[in-house]
C-alpha cells in the first residue's frame, strides 16, 4: 500500500521524484486515488504556509503546480471511474479581461483539483458575460476571479456587476485574488472574498462548498 503520509511529505517539500514514484504506485494498483490526492492536497497546503511565511517563492509555486498537475493527471481515470470519494464542485477560474497573465491561475488551479474541486478554467482576459453565461449554463456557484494587473481590478467589478445585472449575484460566491486585491478592493466592488495565496483561495472555497 502507498505510503500517504510520505506522498504528503514529499509534496510539501518539493521532491518531485518521490512523489511520481508513489502515484505511479498507486495507479499501478488501480485503487486509492483519492486517498492520494487528499495526501497531494494537504502536501500543497505546506507548500502554501511556507510561501505565506516567506521560505517558498513564487518560482517554487509554479513547481509545484507542475508536480501537482502531473500527478492528478496519472490518477485522473481512476478518479473518474469512481474511485473518488465524493463529487466534485465545480468552480468557475478566469482571469479577468484585460489581463493576460495565467501563471498564478494556472497555480490556483493546482491547488483547486489537488483539494477536489472541478475546475471550469475560462483561461485569460476573460469577459464579464462569459463567466456569468457560464456560471448560468453550467449551475456554478463559485467563481473565483485571477488578475495581476492595477487595471484587472475594473474588470473584477465589472465581472460582479454582470452577476447582479442577471438577477443572480446572490446565487454565487465571488472570490479575487492576485496582486492588486485587497481587503478595501473586496470591499468596493461587494466581492465575497479575496486572497493573494493558493491555499486561502481553497480554504476560503472548501467552506463555500462545504467540504
Amino acid at each position: 500500500m502507498a505510503d500517504l503520509a510520505k506522498l504528503k511529505e514529499a509534496m510539501g517539500d518539493l521532491e518531485e521524484d518521490i512523489v511520481v514514484e508513489i502515484v505511479d504506485e498507486v495507479a499501478a494498483a488501480g485503487a486509492g486515488a483519492q486517498e492520494a490526492v487528499d495526501a497531494l492536497s494537504a502536501g500543497m497546503d505546506i507548500v502554501g504556509d511556507r510561501f505565506s511565511a516567506g521560505e517558498y517563492f513564487v518560482s517554487d509555486l509554479i513547481y509545484a503546480g507542475e508536480i501537482m498537475t502531473d500527478a492528478i493527471q496519472k490518477l485522473s481515470s481512476l478518479l473518474a471511474s469512481g474511485d473518488a470519494a465524493s463529487v466534485s464542485t465545480k468552480i468557475i477560474l478566469a482571469t479577468v479581461k484585460d489581463d493576460l497573465h495565467d501563471i498564478g491561475k494556472n497555480i490556483v488551479k493546482a491547488f483547486f483539483e489537488a483539494a477536489g474541486f472541478e475546475v471550469v478554467d475560462l483561461g485569460i482576459d476573460v469577459a464579464p458575460e462569459k463567466i456569468v453565461a457560464t456560471a448560468k449554463e453550467q449551475g456554478i456557484k463559485i467563481v473565483a476571479l485571477t488578475g495581476v494587473l492595477t487595471l484587472a481590478l475594473d474588470s473584477m467589478k465589472a465581472t460582479v456587476e454582470a452577476f447582479e445585472a442577471a438577477g443572480i449575484r446572490d446565487d454565487v460566491n465571488i472570490l479575487i485574488g492576485g496582486n492588486p486585491v485587497s481587503a478595501e478592493s473586496c470591499a468596493a466592488m461587494k466581492a465575497d472574498a479575496w486572497a493573494h495565496s493558493p491555499a486561502d483561495s481553497v480554504k476560503i472555497c472548501k467552506d463555500w462548498a462545504g467540504k
